[in-house]
């Protein structure tokens, strides 16, 4: 069954969701939203897939190691290849470039260099698994979009090699549409949270963007949208952000709503 929302980005295995996370997958379920879970290390990974497969429907997993959530963690690929068995796994991330925590390290150049290798590392195991990218990117400064840059100049290159193979989305967008226009070009979607819901900077953006091109998340559990701020976040408020997707862009609801679906199902090659 085609779900009603798709949410492209969860952390459901977060321990903010221990004490409920059954209701909070049944509550899912009532409302025909269907995720995708969000790995940030191989112990999340895991703990991703294995809620897709043991789910009866609608959940799914991206496997990666984010860039600075652990600076320790590891991308070892005979372990994250396991986890590819599972056939509800549809993308590799979050994985990508952080640069908002520069100030804390001791040799900038040292842990850029860290970043990118781990990058590349998940890049082509997604290619090799013919798996779109789940991105997370993050600038040192927004006026900067220093991050945004670099992580855009090794697409390119990945791009001349594996063409349309290498392919994904930029999860929570927070830049200016000439950013996104460049990941546009590259063939990647972008996706847009509950922060669109109370903050009017993206509102360009959205306008501009080709709806087929566009996705959404809460990001559960952090950066609940309104009316349900200062909450914990879950997937079932991802209708919030398509209704404020569909105010901006002056678009009938069912339009927007209808349309996010097929791009999710569509970029992470589901078949319902």
């Amino acid at each position: 069954m085609t779900p009603r929302f798709f949410d492209i980005h969860a952390h459901v295995w977060d321990p903010a969701f221990n004490e409920d996370r059954n209701a909070v997958i049944a509550r899912m379920q009532e409302k025909g939203v269907a995720s995708i879970m969000i790995g940030t290390d191989f112990k999340s990974s895991q703990d991703s897939a294995m809620m897709a497969s043991f789910t009866d429907e609608g959940i799914f997993a991206s496997i990666g190691v984010h860039p600075i959530d652990d600076i320790e963690a590891r991308f070892l690929v005979p372990l994250f290849d396991q986890l590819t068995e599972g056939k509800r796994v549809v993308a590799v991330g979050e994985c990508g470039l952080d640069y908002s925590r520069l100030d804390e390290v001791s040799d900038v150049v040292l842990e850029k260099e860290r970043q990118r290798k781990l990058f590349e590392m998940q890049i082509d195991f997604a290619l090799a698994h013919n798996l779109p990218l789940m991105l997370h990117v993050r600038d040192s400064d927004k006026a900067l979009a220093d991050a945004h840059h670099d992580i855009l100049a090794i697409l390119r290159e990945k791009k001349k090699e594996a063409g349309e193979n290498l392919r994904g989305n930029v999860h929570f967008f927070s830049q200016t549409f000439a950013i996104a226009r460049e990941y546009l070009v590259l063939g990647f979607t972008i996706s847009f949270t509950g922060v669109i819901t109370f903050s009017r900077e993206y509102d360009e953006v959205i306008r501009l963007t080709p709806l087929d091109s566009i996705m959404t998340e809460p990001d559960s559990p952090y950066v609940a949208p309104a009316p349900y701020r200062g909450n914990r976040n879950e997937p079932v408020y991802v209708e919030e952000v398509v209704k404020k997707l569909a105010e901006i862009r002056g678009e009938d609801f069912e339009t927007v709503r209808a349309a996010t679906v097929q791009n999710a199902l569509r970029v992470f090659n589901i078949v319902v």
